[in-house]
């Protein structure tokens, strides 16, 4: 191909191709190519509206947005959700029933909360399917299956090395 024949060619390409580009490319050494240019731009509309300004998704989002989408994609929804069930336990249980206990422990979907006295304890017992769905409606997310109410923390008798089995001392606690 001949520099009159490119030329030609070039100033047929002008009007479809901008100028700018065609100025690029003949400055590199190569044609340009209206076909490739459009294929080239409906691939970069793609790829660059996420760039493009006044469009969707380019909006400020709120904090509380912000922190939400972290929690869930870092995976601590259900650690948050334990949480809020221990921060929420007088409205969950009741504000009798938490001014006389409270959960101590959470493990393999079973909440433990300790009572001050066995007879809360056992009163709780009867009461666990109420909680349990209580618990269930407000925070589905914190997986709890199972509630284990325990009576007061009493010191151990049986400790050492040479403990004797059997019942130990009675009536004592509680």
């Amino acid at each position: 191909m001949t520099d009159d024949e490119r030329d030609a060619e070039s100033s047929a390409d002008a009007g479809t191709v901008p100028e700018t580009i065609a100025t690029y490319l003949r400055l590199r050494g190569l044609e340009p190519s209206p076909r490739a240019y459009r294929r080239r731009r409906r691939r970069r509309g793609a790829d660059d509206d996420e760039n493009q300004p006044f469009t969707g998704g380019r909006d400020p989002h709120g904090l509380g947005d912000v922190i939400s989408n972290l929690t869930r994609e870092s995976g601590w929804d259900p650690q948050l959700a334990r949480e809020d069930v221990v921060r929420a336990w007088d409205e969950v249980a009741g504000e009798d029933t938490a001014r006389r206990t409270r959960p101590v422990a959470f493990h393999d979907g079973v909440l433990t909360v300790q009572a001050d006295s066995t007879a809360w304890a056992k009163q709780l017992q009867l009461m666990r399917a109420h909680i349990l769905t209580e618990i269930m409606r407000r925070f589905p997310e914190a997986g709890v299956e199972t509630i284990r109410f325990i009576g007061p923390d009493v010191p151990s008798w049986k400790w050492g090395p040479r403990a004797i089995p059997g019942r130990g001392p009675r009536d004592t606690y509680g």
